[in-house]
């Protein structure tokens, strides 16, 4: 079991809670769409330690941060419509403003954690979407307060370091979305580990390209080719596209109406092109190995799965996730938002809240957040 696991402390380390005020840290930067909530996932899925907290008989207080304010209040993000939906599924728990209405929340500021943790008796991080940044509500509260991880943060952990450590066998790894550099430490960590690499999005392109493929008008990288060459040159089992969805001269995304041919092609984009999906022979083929996997981790569309031209390829791969029958793992964000599109989110083993700490997670084996825990003080 990897050390950061293995001496998190747990909510049942917190003792005697009776009559206790305890802050929570929650992670509610849910989205918004003309200020309602479009997916409550995150809410939903702090439910658990709150109710365990409110059945110990502590006063809970969570708090979280939404969107990015500028250090200032913004009424666009205010977290009154979370607080509705909170009232409903946690009766009884307050909820602080959005933290990061101040500076210090995102500066780490020490007097903005003492007056965050002033009047509470323990501090709980159930925010594993947040647990990857060093601010002030993640690392400043267990060094003043009996502190440990909510059900959702130790779970995510438990998963995720299961990965690394004991994966079931094959283990397949999925990525996508827009920028190889983005996902290059999770990529190269990876490869340590599993038994296959499938690459798709915007991401494949660079790939291609450094096996001298033309990718036209679509994503490149152009920095990061010689590194996608030595990657593939590993001898490591990197699967990339055979065919491509494209967008031709004149189209825009997610305009079907200003016209653009939209033409299946090989792994080689014309010029003037747009490579926007996988094509239907790279479904079927990704496909075939995810469905033999053990373990499968999803982070990252196939194509601009929003646009209904680019959603085939995004489709098949999370249908075929959703069908296998090795234990199935996607990375929050983009991929949690395309399993909810299309309806296939409740066959899941498990959806991560934290895309981005997910995937930092995954690479590095810690977090600040986790970190923090493991340091601070004890019931």
């Amino acid at each position: 079991m990897s050390e950061p696991q293995a001496s998190l402390p747990q909510l049942e380390d917190l003792g005697d809670l009776d009559g206790k005020r305890v802050l929570v840290r929650t992670d509610f930067n849910v989205p918004m769409h003309d200020g309602e909530i479009v997916d409550d996932l995150r809410i939903r899925s702090a439910a658990p330690t709150l109710a365990w907290l409110q059945a110990e008989g502590a006063t809970v207080t969570a708090c979280s941060h939404l969107g990015r304010p500028k250090g200032e209040p913004d009424p666009r993000y205010s977290m009154d419509p979370v607080r509705a939906r909170l009232a409903d599924l946690a009766p009884g728990v307050e909820l602080m403003e959005n933290l990061r209405f101040d500076p210090g929340e995102t500066a780490g500021d020490p007097s903005f954690v003492r007056g965050l943790v002033e009047g509470h008796d323990a501090y709980v991080n159930d925010a594993f979407g947040a647990s990857h940044r060093a601010h002030a509500s993640v690392v400043g509260p267990p060094r003043f307060l009996p502190s440990a991880a909510g059900r959702l943060l130790a779970r995510e952990v438990e998963v995720l370091l299961g990965l690394r450590d004991a994966p079931r066998r094959p283990f397949v790894a999925l990525l996508g979305g827009a920028k190889v550099s983005d996902k290059l430490g999770v990529i190269r960590a990876l490869l340590d580990v599993v038994d296959a690499l499938v690459i798709g999005g915007g991401m494949c392109f660079t790939f291609l390209a450094a096996q001298g493929r033309s990718t036209g008008a679509s994503l490149l990288e152009a920095d990061q080719v010689e590194t996608c060459r030595e990657l593939l040159a590993s001898g490591r089992s990197i699967h990339l596209p055979s065919d491509i969805t494209a967008l031709g001269p004149g189209g825009r995304i997610g305009e079907p109406a200003v016209g653009g041919e939209v033409r299946q092609i090989g792994a080689a984009v014309p010029d003037g092109w747009m490579g926007l999906d996988i094509g239907p022979g790279t479904a079927a083929e990704f496909s075939d190995v995810i469905a033999g996997a053990g373990t499968v981790f999803w982070n990252g569309p196939m194509g601009v799965f929003e646009d209904p031209r680019f959603a085939a390829g995004t489709r098949a791969v999370a249908e075929a996730v959703a069908d296998t029958r090795g234990f199935s793992v996607v990375g929050g964000g983009d991929s949690a938002a395309a399993l909810a599109q299309f309806g296939l989110a409740d066959r899941i083993d498990h959806i991560s809240t934290g895309g981005g700490a997910s995937l930092e997670l995954l690479e590095q084996g810690d977090l600040p957040g986790l970190a923090a825990l493991r340091q601070g003080r004890r019931g």
